[in-house]
C-alpha cells in the first residue's frame, strides 16, 4: 500500500546577476516527477551527480522548498510552511527520517552519542530517563556497537561506524519513511556491505520503507524493490528492479549499467566493448531520447511496471532498442 506520493514534482532555483541581483535564469534541479513509495519497500533512485535525485529527497523531508507539484503523505498534501507551523504534520516530521551521505558533518561532534540518537525522542515521546537510556542502548546494538557507545563523540568512531549512528538516530523516532543519501558511498566495500546489511535487518525488524538514493546501480540492486533513472532532473526510465536491469529501454540507463565494473576478469573485454558501444550510440542517437531543448521526454507506459520516457512521435527509438536486443516487446 502506498502512502507517499509525489505529483508532477518541480524544485527550481533562480540564477542571479546584475547590478539589482535579479532573476536572470533558472536551474531546473526536479522538473516535473512522479513517484510512490510503498509501506515496506525500497525504492531506489539513481543518477549522477546533478540529476537531482538529493533534491527529491531533501524537498520530501522539508530541507528544500517545492516549486510546484505535490507531496501527499496518507492522503495529506504537504507543503513546507504547513509543515512548520500546523501541529497536524507533527506526525509527517516523526515518520519521515533522513541519513546522510557524510556521517561526519551530520552527527553534532559536541554530543556525546546518547545525547544525539535521544534527541529524536524527546522530540517525540515522554520517556522516563531510564526507559531514554535502554532505548539509545538497544539502537546502538541493533547497529552493531556496544553500550559503552554513548559516553563517547563522534569523532571517536570510524566512518562506517559513524554512518551506523545515523541509522540508529534516524530510526530513533520510530519514523516509517528513512530516506538514505548515498549512505554507503564514501565507506570500503567491505564496510558498505556491512552498513547496507544493517539497513534491510532494520527494514524487516521496523517494517521501514527506504527512498535509497545513489549513483551506484550495483548497491540499488541490492536493496531496492523498484527503481526509478533520473537524468537532467527528470525520470528517464522507472519500473521493477527485474524490468531496469534486465531490460532496460532508455540510453542513459544501458549507459549506467554498462559503467558497472566487471569482476570476472575473463569478461572485462566483453564489458568494455559493450560499453563502447552503448556510448557510440549515446553520442548518435540522443534525438531519440531528448527534445530540441535538451529535455528528457515524459514517460510512457512501455510495459508492465515499466515507464520510459522516449519520444512519442518517433517510433524508432522504440525499435533501436528492440533490434540491438534482437526482439520487440
Amino acid at each position: 500500500m502506498s502512502f507517499l506520493e509525489l505529483k508532477d514534482l518541480k524544485v527550481h532555483f533562480p540564477i542571479r546577476g546584475g547590478i539589482f541581483n535579479t532573476i536572470q535564469d533558472w536551474v531546473y534541479a526536479v522538473d516535473g516527477v512522479d513517484m510512490v513509495i510503498e509501506e515496506g519497500k525500497t525504492y531506489g533512485l539513481v543518477g549522477e551527480s546533478g540529476s537531482g535525485k538529493t533534491t527529491i529527497g531533501k524537498a520530501i523531508i522539508g530541507l528544500e522548498e517545492v516549486t510546484d507539484g505535490e507531496v501527499e503523505y496518507e492522503g495529506i498534501q504537504v507543503t513546507n510552511k504547513a509543515r512548520s507551523r500546523n501541529e497536524q504534520y507533527r506526525n509527517y516530521n516523526k515518520d519521515i527520517q533522513m541519513i546522510f551521505q557524510d556521517s561526519t558533518s551530520s552527527l553534532n561532534p559536541k554530543k556525546r552519542i546518547r545525547d544525539i540518537i535521544a534527541e529524536p525522542m524527546r522530540n517525540y515521546f515522554d520517556y522516563t530517563d531510564k526507559e531514554e537510556r535502554d532505548e539509545v542502548v538497544r539502537l546502538l546494538e541493533i547497529v552493531g556497537l556496544n553500550e559503552d557507545a554513548i559516553y563517547r563523540y563522534p569523532h571517536e568512531f570510524s566512518g562506517g561506524q559513524r554512518q551506523r549512528l545515523g541509522v540508529a538516530r534516524a530510526v530513533a523516532s520510530n519514523p516509517k519513511l528513512i530516506i538514505a543519501d548515498e549512505p554507503t558511498s564514501a565507506l570500503d566495500l567491505s564496510v558498505q556491505a556491512q552498513v547496507l546489511n544493517f539497513m534491510k535487518q532494520i527494514q524487516k525488524e521496523y517494517g521501514l520503507s527506504y527512498l535509497f538514493i545513489s549513483h551506484d546501480l550495483s548497491v540499488v540492486k541490492h536493496m531496492a524493490d523498484d527503481i526509478a533513472i533520473m537524468h537532467r532532473g527528470r525520470f528517464v526510465e522507472r519500473g521493477s528492479k527485474e524490468k531496469i536491469f534486465n531490460n532496460p529501454q532508455h540510453i542513459y540507463t544501458r549507459r549506467l549499467l554498462s559503467a558497472i565494473p566487471e569482476i570476472d576478469p575473463l569478461n572485462r573485454e566483453e564489458n568494455k566493448i559493450e560499453r563502447q558501444a552503448v556510448e557510440k550510440e549515446y553520442q548518435e542517437q540522443e534525438i531519440h531520447y531528448y527534445d530540441e531543448n535538451g529535455r528528457v521526454y515524459d514517460l510512457q507506459l512501455f510495459d508492465d511496471n515499466h515507464w520510459v520516457a522516449l519520444n512519442p512521435n518517433d517510433h524508432s527509438s522504440k525499435s533501436l532498442v528492440a533490434e540491438e536486443q534482437g526482439g520487440g516487446n
